[in-house]
């Protein structure tokens, strides 16, 4: 009776014409009999092999109940047989022959699908790299796609920066909603959306300049992490989920503003979470709930909120949130315009190994791009890109100045730009159903600046100014927030208490968002200096004073008394020393 198999896995390379063997540790469960291993649990990693490599050849050992030589009989699966001596074992357990059955179909199938899905992947990242004429990347075009990837900082780069430059005329209306979105409006110039890359199919792609900021994606996952925690957290106030949906259904039909629940990802995030912690807090009104001095890492407390390493590992996170950045920078999101994007990402999901096509793609758009920031390198990358971008834009504005005085005040449409998506909720459910939600994208009259005096220096001060008002507000916003859930309180000193494997573990399960930053972070550092010297030409002779003195406008009095009181000091110092060496040589 045979009670004992042994299976050979071996490959030929066909590069090398010579057989390669390549041992897997493949996972046997029960064969309908509990204790007994059996047949395969999962498709074998045969997938990690290089995509060149043709289907497997097997072998099977197969020994009866005594010690004596098993019988060895090779099993060919396309191509020539390979000889039993290229073979290795790769286990020996106990199981039923049948089962061999089993296992044989299901490595076949499993291979059948990884190469039907790399040429599926192949072929989308062939058509994506576009490998045309290669354009002065750092000229910016008539429209400025700022494709925002999730809390890099991107809303603050839109409020202190591109709403000081633009007029809302010049906002392409909806970015963020793709039904309604039209970039056919006339003066659209400016696009700032959460839509990932794919948008550009939508767009005059020979007259559009893409711009973005990059994060550390294990601090992005924290703050995606945070950010869903936040503004679920502020319906809290009511009683329950029914209560919620009342009430959204009575304030959306009152307002043409976009909420922070129709912009992606949050429309999938928040509702999760927020479903998430309704069901604590119904558990710890049944007497679950613990002290909460036991509570010493706000990222693991259970009862209160979803732990960080559920999220982590949920279903929606691997699908919206790791390796995001790459996802969206390549145009791959579920929020795509592209009709392959979906059988791409589940074939990249299914072969991890296949994410090497996606990163390719996005790195070549990075390369491409006409800025690429990064959040870590806050003042760097905000004085880039106003002496880029900023300085483009304004050299483009002198010729339509006309534009700019002819903005219209009765516009009624919302803005492209985001609500207040980075700190926001909805004021509504505070009781409140007059005043406009903070979740909202404000209203396309804000206040415009005055452009006809407008430099880089005088930019760089109003983004100044600007982001440490929103700080503040952000900051405010947020405590109040997580009261609710407190005492989760979350913050970069919390962090330092997550265990260094959670840590590694969101390294892992962002690899291809590591390497794109790395990629990044090239860039940056590559640019730097190419893009500053390419700035001067649009820097205007007014910013050399303003860098000297800090304003646009001269120094001022006080800074001017300042430095003339410090040349005076230096100058008496230095007479008094001189006279004090001729004295000195008198005496002697």
């Amino acid at each position: 009776m045979v009670n004992r198999i042994r299976i050979g896995v071996g490959w030929t390379d066909p590069k090398k014409r010579k057989p390669v063997l390549r041992r897997r540790g493949y996972m046997l469960r029960s064969c309908g009999q509990p204790g007994r291993l059996g047949c395969l649990s999962e498709p074998p990693l045969l997938s990690r092999l290089p995509p060149y490599f043709p289907e497997p050849y097997f072998s099977v050992s197969l020994s009866g109940s005594g010690h004596g030589a098993a019988a060895t009989e090779p099993r060919k699966r396309g191509g020539s047989d390979v000889p039993p001596s290229a073979l290795g074992e790769f286990t020996e357990t106990p199981l039923l022959f049948p089962c061999w059955v089993s296992a044989s179909l299901l490595v076949s199938s499993s291979e059948d699908d990884y190469f039907r899905c790399e040429s599926v992947v192949r072929n989308w990242a062939d058509a994506s790299s576009e490998r045309g004429i290669k354009e002065d990347e750092l000229t910016l075009k008539d429209i400025l796609f700022f494709l925002h990837v999730p809390r890099t900082g991107g809303r603050t780069y839109f409020h202190c920066f591109l709403r000081k430059i633009y007029t809302s005329a010049q906002e392409c209306p909806r970015s963020y909603d793709k039904l309604r979105f039209d970039p056919s409006k006339p003066n659209c110039r400016l696009v700032v959306t959460h839509d990932d890359y794919s948008l550009m199919s939508k767009l005059p792609k020979d007259m559009t300049s893409v711009v973005t900021i990059l994060r550390d994606p294990v601090d992005r996952v924290f703050s995606t992490y945070e950010f869903s925690v936040e503004v679920a957290a502020r319906f809290l106030v009511h009683p329950n989920l029914t209560s919620v949906a009342q009430m959204s259904r009575r304030i959306r039909p009152k307002s043409r503003a976009v909420s922070t629940l129709d912009i992606w990802p949050w429309k999938y995030l928040v509702p999760w979470m927020r479903g998430d912690l309704f069901a604590r807090r119904d558990a710890r009104e049944l007497g679950r709930l613990r002290k909460t001095q036991e509570f010493s890492n706000p990222y693991d407390m259970e009862d209160m909120v979803m732990p960080l390493h559920e999220f982590i590992n949920d279903p929606i996170a691997h699908d919206i949130i790791h390796n995001g950045a790459t996802f969206q920078v390549a145009g791959l999101t579920n929020n795509s315009y592209a009709v392959e994007s979906h059988h791409v990402r589940s074939c990249v999901r299914k072969h991890p190994e296949l994410g090497h096509f996606v990163l390719e793609v996005a790195k070549y758009r990075l390369d491409h791009m006409l800025y690429v920031g990064l959040t870590e390198e806050h003042r760097k990358s905000a004085t880039m890109f106003a002496k880029l971008v900023g300085a483009q834009v304004l050299s483009q504005s002198e010729a339509l100045n006309s534009t700019f005085k002819q903005e219209t005040s009765n516009q009624t449409e919302p803005s492209s730009s985001f609500s207040d998506s980075e700190a926001d909720g909805l004021n509504q459910i505070e009781g409140s159903t007059n005043n406009q939600s903070d979740s909202e994208v404000p209203s396309s009259t804000h206040v415009e600046p005055a452009r006809e005096n407008m430099t880089v220096g005088r930019l760089m001060e109003i983004y100044e100014t600007c982001i440490s008002s929103l700080r503040k507000t952000q900051a405010s916003r947020r405590t109040l927030s997580l009261k609710r859930v407190a005492p989760a309180n979350f913050s970069k000193k919390a962090r330092l208490s997550v265990p260094a494997t959670i840590l590694q573990q969101i390294q892992y399960l962002n690899s291809l968002d590591v390497e794109l930053y790395k990629h990044a972070q090239n860039i940056f550092i590559r640019r730097e200096k190419h893009i500053m010297q390419s700035a001067e030409i649009f820097i205007q002779p007014e910013d050399l004073q303003a860098e000297a003195c800090g304003s646009s406008y001269g120094c001022p009095p006080w800074k001017s008394l300042l430095v003339i009181a410090l040349l005076a000091i230096v100058v008496l110092i230095t007479l008094f020393v001189l006279t004090g060496r001729r004295t000195n040589k008198v005496k002697k």
